[in-house]
């Protein structure tokens, strides 16, 4: 009789316990913990300097808390095999795409470090659905700031990532910009994507979110 083997699949979920950053000699905050299940939308906010974009650094893994632990499906974050890293996607407050490319050539590059492909003709269709039409190959630096965000988000239509986190996701986006983006996340939350956010400007119009707060 041959024992079974366990193929079961860690818990799709991300997890904090007792989390404390800290920026230079000043602790921002501490005793942050929670468990984000699939279909959730957690929001976290708080004043100036409170600690939200360390937060979301330091959940992805770009930055290291100096008390606590984080894991995401079920592995420390900091020690991702690449696979469970490909679930989790970040888009920052700043745009992180190269001004000297297009959006198109942007949208290759980062589908190539994160190892992950598509077919050219959903490239064009992703920036298309991002309000890029008719700028797919024009150099970012001709671009309005509304348009580089745009090329950035864009990412979420490519990816398949089950997890997102998006710093200031709404900046420099028009009211029609703002609505596209609510559908995305809302659409991916049906799915059982999960999404940690924060944002200066309100959030009316997304699903009812958890909330973290800072301060």
């Amino acid at each position: 009789m041959h024992a079974q083997t366990d193929t079961a699949q860690p818990p799709a979920t991300l997890q904090a316990q007792r989390l404390a950053c800290r920026r230079g000699d000043e602790q921002l905050f501490s005793g942050v913990g929670f468990t984000l299940e699939p279909g959730e939308l957690l929001f976290v906010r708080g004043r100036n300097g409170s600690g939200k974009t360390t937060l979301l650094r330091t959940l992805c893994g770009l930055s290291e808390p100096a008390v606590g632990t984080i894991h995401w499906q079920g592995q420390p974050i900091r020690r991702l095999d690449d696979e469970t890293r490909r679930q989790l996607l970040f888009i920052g407050h700043r745009d992180a795409v190269k001004e000297e490319l297009t959006p198109l050539e942007n949208l290759r590059i980062h589908l190539g470090l994160r190892n992950e492909n598509t077919d050219e003709e959903t490239a064009w269709d992703a920036l298309q659905r991002a309000g890029l039409q008719g700028r797919e190959e024009v150099p970012v630096r001709y671009l309005s700031q509304g348009q580089r965000r745009r090329t950035a988000l864009a990412r979420l239509l490519v990816s398949q990532a089950r997890l997102w986190i998006l710093d200031e996701p709404l900046t420099a986006l028009d009211r029609r910009a703002v609505a596209w983006l609510f559908e995305r996340i809302a659409e991916h939350l049906e799915v059982g994507g999960m999404v940690v956010t924060t944002s200066h400007q309100s959030i009316d119009g997304l699903p009812e979110p958890r909330i973290l707060d800072l301060d």
